[in-house]
């Protein structure tokens, strides 16, 4: 639209405009003033915020165009079909590892104990017998933490390498989930996981739909009914996919699993084929095809599926006993340094006294047992060996080794599955828990 000025605007404008090169010359004037007192500050300040922001500004999602078996006519790049679920990196492991541990008040008060003996005037002993306990300590920690980021290192590059049968013009070819790019026809069968977010296009079921079971997407047992599009199921041989002119456009990534909204154009044919997508012509990651073959498009990949937005970032799992480990360390630290002031007391705060106070709390620390950290951590390790070796309960994973002590403290086990699988699942839990010696109350919430 013109913008639309009155004169009188006109004029304010041109007298700003000869006052112009006034303004710059004195701003030419303390500008070298402004930089040397402190405006180097802010712009080292501004620089730095910038480069933060643009390391940590997150990709805009916005609705696509996918045209069937063409991943080149994308407009964009989308993001890698791969499966991560690990917490660290090579660079990020250790520092990770070692702010989660010093984040608790037990392992922090013996790193401050160790490290005031390179003081000689708190020195009271040998380097040794303070740093190798928490050295010990922190080598167990994180070789039990590689371990743990290892078996999910595993897991992920073998959900990443799983085969699937992809559709192109030559025919069918064996592609790695982790390979499967945005408009891809892959070909999916019966009970295999869906590798990517798809628009259902064909199945071998002569009813044009297919069931699938999402039980790892939203924990329902119960299958679900998917319809293919009616325009790609009615060509006659599978083939003729690539011989029709087709695309669809799908919404932008969002975290909501029961809704989507597109449409499904055919361009070649006279007049042109327009069908509206709903959630029923949808296949989503990590549901597991119930009856027959289908064939889809993907529409969506990676961090922008469906599953994987609706997981959170993981974390570092703390158990009970540890919270409670670390509230009796901070009672026992003010127990000892009641005790140290008692002393400095008796001694008529003669001297140096606040040296003597410290090194007093450098004398009882031996009040709050490091070696107790240390049964615990290796406790730990061994009860999540023992549960996987177990020959009565084959197949159990413990994804982490930091809480496989939470089982023995289980009171009420509640689920909210009616039915026999429902009935299985708390059955099983019982038996694994009466097993191991644990006293439990199962209720199952109907």
């Amino acid at each position: 639209m013109p913008l639309m000025m009155s004169e009188e605007g006109f004029e304010n404008d041109e007298s700003d405009y000869h006052t112009l090169p006034r303004a710059r010359i004195s701003q030419r004037k303390r500008g070298l003033e402004w930089f040397i007192c402190g405006g180097w500050k802010f712009l080292c300040t501004s620089c730095s915020d910038w480069l933060i922001n643009i390391c940590r500004r997150k990709k805009e999602l916005k609705a696509r165009t996918v045209w069937l078996g063409c991943p080149e006519k994308c407009e964009e790049k989308y993001p890698k079909n791969a499966i991560k679920n690990q917490k660290y990196n090579v660079f990020t492991f250790i520092p990770g590892v070692l702010y989660e541990q010093f984040k608790f008040f037990l392992n922090l008060y013996f790193l401050v104990v160790s490290c005031s003996q390179f003081v000689p005037a708190l020195k009271i002993g040998y380097l040794y017998t303070y740093w190798a306990p928490l050295g010990f300590v922190l080598t167990v920690t994180v070789v039990r933490e590689a371990v743990d980021e290892f078996r999910r290192y595993k897991r992920d590059k073998e959900m990443n390498s799983q085969l699937y049968s992809k559709l192109t013009v030559r025919g069918k070819v064996q592609v790695k989930s982790s390979d499967i790019q945005v408009g891809d026809l892959i070909i999916v069968e019966k009970n295999q996981r869906i590798p990517s977010d798809m628009v259902f296009l064909r199945t071998s079921e002569k009813t044009g739909s297919c069931f699938i079971r999402t039980d790892q997407l939203d924990g329902e047992t119960d299958w679900k009914l998917k319809v293919a599009v009616s325009c790609t199921q009615r060509l006659p041989a599978l083939g003729d996919l690539f011989s029709i002119n087709a695309y669809v456009y799908a919404q932008k990534p969002q975290l909501d699993i029961h809704s989507f909204e597109g449409t499904f154009t055919r361009e070649d044919s006279d007049p042109a084929v327009h069908e509206s997508l709903s959630i029923e012509n949808t296949l989503w990651a990590s549901t597991v095809v119930a009856s027959g073959t289908v064939i889809g498009v993907v529409i969506y990949t990676g961090k922008e599926t469906r599953s994987v937005m609706n997981t959170s970032n993981p974390k570092n799992k703390v158990g009970l006993l540890d919270l409670e480990l670390n509230q009796l360390t901070k009672a026992l630290f003010l127990a000892l340094v009641a005790l140290s002031v008692v002393m400095v007391t008796l001694q008529g705060f003669v001297g140096p006294w606040y040296r003597n106070l410290f090194r007093f709390l450098l004398l009882f620390s031996y009040i709050i047992p490091i070696s107790l950290r240390v049964n615990l951590d290796m406790g730990k390790a061994a009860y999540g060996w023992m549960i996987m070796k177990d020959d009565n309960i084959p197949g159990t994973v413990v994804r982490t080794s930091t809480i496989p002590e939470e089982l023995g403290r289980l009171v009420y086990l509640l689920t909210d599955k009616t039915g026999i699988s429902g009935y299985i699942a708390v059955l099983l839990c019982t038996s694994f828990l009466l097993k191991h010696c644990v006293t439990i109350t199962v209720k199952n919430a109907l």
